[in-house]
């Protein structure tokens, strides 16, 4: 997909801010709204843009310990209805297929350590195929970013 100097501004503008009006963006780039609103839908069909949302705060809702958890799998074989399973847990706001030492690195939000603690043993490792986990507490997330383009 090629972007132009137009499409870049645009992008930038809605990453920083999703609720930017479009005429904003098309008087900064002297443009109209309707050609800001053309440039958005082939960006979307060409699927550079997957969707617009909005960011919660967790720690606004109580969820105040974010952790990392290493799944080790019996069997890959068995990835598909581990990850159905871990799905079902709400807990789990992120799933990675990895390299390295585990199958399956999930992020997991939860409201204190025993909510943690509890997520793990009861829900987590009686996963049929889930040997073991490794869990990374996070103490503060520094990085929070879209890739830049």
């Amino acid at each position: 997909m090629k972007i132009d100097g137009i499409d870049k501004t645009i992008i930038k503008r809605l990453v920083k801010d999703a609720r930017t009006p479009i005429l904003s963006i098309a008087r900064e780039v002297g443009v109209s709204g309707a050609a800001i609103h053309q440039r958005l839908k082939k960006l979307e069909k060409s699927k550079l843009i997957e969707g617009y949302s909005m960011i919660l705060n967790p720690e606004a809702l109580g969820y105040t310990t974010t952790a990392f958890v290493g799944v080790y799998l019996d069997s890959s074989s068995q990835l598909s209805s581990t990850i159905k399973r871990l799905k079902e847990i709400p807990e789990v706001i992120e799933s990675h297929y990895t390299t390295g030492n585990y199958a399956v690195f999930i992020k997991v939000l939860c409201k204190n350590n025993k909510s943690l603690k509890d997520i793990l043993n009861d829900k987590i490792q009686p996963i049929k195929n889930v040997l073991r986990t490794e869990t990374f507490i996070s103490l503060e997330q520094q990085v929070k970013r879209q890739i830049n383009i």
